[in-house]
């Protein structure tokens, strides 16, 4: 395998930032390129745009020794890491044209020996596709060919899998799924994690690869999907959900997960459609299964209109803002678009309670929305619409709640009545 000194990381996000910051703490040199100039500067000067624990501390040290450095553009390197935004379109269609770009603007910077990383979630082919690529822009080069790690450019696919909050943690332990577009690329791509990863790095081929990582967010889907109708069933007759959840789940063989006003998060709430994308005609669990936990959203906007225009001078307090507890994350939120949706709708009676943002969202703050703590929310507010399970929600007692009328997406407020 080539000496490897440098390497060039695409995406200063949630998984580039942490990423680039633990490569540069083994020792290697790392350029982290953003087309965001305010990340670019945020970062070189040693802070992050991102929260996530223990993640400032490292990038102050490897950005103070000079191992981890910034750039709008990306220069020569011995490895190239593509982790930049997949999103979907207004279809459920992946977009990638953040990829693309990424591409584009390493091309000419390639030469014999570099290993090309596709780390963003993908559809089932697209690293082949970047291989093409670059074996169209550049005939020159070897894309590819096994047995020539010195002579060739080598292009793989390796999904990140880390949970927000534990992201530094996971990016060492957690296991890696690594396929190369030939064996030849996955050993080298396997080499290079191996220098920073704890965890097993399984080798596969780049298209089961994007595969894997789109199955395990599809699979979680399916399963909360499961659990949120099961709510909306309980609902119908007059069940409490969240008891036949806990008795169900004594048999050793179940474990329902627990319904909540829909999901979130830029992987779970997306990942599935790019499968669904590649083959509508047999992926139909899979969109059920969106439909079902999209659908869980629009249920609960329902219900706390219902509830709210029962009591017409009551203030209303929504309780969390982010996709999932403990987190600043609002990426594909469920409480964020109930939230903005009964924003929109009753203005300045609704008071948001997010313990983990320091300021409100423009587009709430825009409608008049207060922005509370929630002991100053308890005080202020008779309907409370839980849409997180914060610890600080948790904490609350139900002296201290009592007087509200509530529902409680999360079932965590269960010693008094709740709907789901």
């Amino acid at each position: 395998m080539p000496d490897i000194q440098n390497i060039t990381i695409l995406g200063l996000g949630y998984i580039g930032l942490p990423t680039a910051a633990l490569i540069a703490s083994r020792g290697l040199k790392v350029l982290g390129v953003d087309t965001k100039e305010d990340v670019v500067k945020t970062v070189a000067s040693g802070a992050i745009h991102i929260s996530e624990p223990d993640l400032d501390g490292l990038v102050a040290k490897v950005v103070s020794s000079g191992a981890l450095t910034t750039s709008t553009a990306p220069r020569p390197a011995d490895v190239f890491i593509i982790a930049v935004p997949t999103p979907i379109d207004e279809d459920n269609r992946p977009d990638l044209s953040s990829v693309n770009a990424a591409v584009d603007s390493i091309v000419e910077l390639l030469s014999p020996g570099n290993l090309v990383i596709l780390e963003s979630t993908s559809p089932i082919g697209t690293t082949e596709a970047i291989a093409k690529k670059i074996s169209d822009r550049r005939p020159e080069l070897q894309v590819g060919m096994n047995g020539k790690d010195n002579s060739a450019v080598h292009v793989a696919y390796c999904p990140e899998r880390v949970l927000p909050g534990q992201i530094l943690t996971e990016l060492i332990n957690n296991d890696r799924c690594i396929g190369g577009i030939t064996p030849s690329c996955t050993r080298m791509a396997q080499r290079f994690y191996k220098m920073f990863v704890r965890g097993a790095c399984v080798a596969t081929t780049a298209r089961a690869a994007e595969l894997v990582k789109l199955t395990e967010n599809a699979f979680r889907d399916t399963n909360i999907a499961f659990a949120n109708e099961l709510s909306l069933i309980c609902d119908r007759f007059d069940i409490n959900v969240w008891e036949v959840i806990d008795i169900a789940n004594r048999h050793p063989r179940v474990n329902v997960l627990r319904p909540g006003p829909g999901v979130g998060g830029h992987c779970i709430a997306v990942d599935p459609w790019f499968i669904i994308d590649s083959a509508p005609d047999l992926a139909r669990v899979m969109r059920t299964s969106r439909e079902v936990n999209t659908n869980k959203t629009v249920r609960i906007i329902e219900r706390a209109e219902a509830l709210i225009d029962d009591h017409p001078y009551a203030n209303i307090a929504c309780c969390g803002l982010t996709f999932k507890a403990n987190i600043d994350d609002l990426r594909e939120s469920p409480a964020m678009e109930v939230a903005l949706h009964l924003a929109t709708k009753y203005g300045e009676r609704i008071k948001v309670v997010e313990p983990n943002l320091k300021r409100l969202p423009d587009k709430l703050a825009k409608h008049g929305v207060g922005f509370m703590t929630i002991d100053e929310a308890l005080h202020a507010c008779e309907i409370a619409i839980l849409l997180v399970d914060h610890d600080e929600f948790r904490m609350i007692p139900l002296a201290s709640r009592r007087h509200l009328d509530v529902i409680d997406t999360r079932g965590i407020w269960q010693d008094m009545p709740a709907r789901t």
